[in-house]
């Protein structure tokens, strides 16, 4: 199977008390788990800043990811500004990255 792996780190950004921007993550990650080709979607929070997370999701395909910014509970969590994104990484297995152009 061919999956699409992504890691991302979002920060709280204070819109709303920390409790509750975990509330809403808590609650995105139930609803993600339900949809067409989420293999897994997990968020952790930092022990060091509880206001840094880390997403760690697999997808059947990165259409399946795009699909994911369209649902209802996607939207809503994005349109509270609650979080901001730090870095997305696209991963695969190891040896699939294309290498890195030399450096003069």
């Amino acid at each position: 199977m061919t999956e699409f792996c992504i890691s991302a780190g979002i920060e709280a950004t204070g819109v709303l008390p920390l409790a509750e921007t975990e509330a809403l993550l808590a609650g995105l990650v139930r609803a993600t788990a339900t949809e067409p080709g989420c293999i897994a979607f997990e968020i952790r929070q930092s022990l060091e800043d509880p206001r840094k997370f880390t997403l760690w999701e697999r997808w059947t395909s990165e259409a399946a990811l795009k699909a994911h910014y369209d649902y209802p509970h996607t939207r809503h969590v994005l349109e509270t500004g609650a979080t901001r994104v730090v870095y997305i990484e696209k991963l695969g297995a190891i040896g699939q990255a294309v290498p890195a152009p030399a450096q003069e």
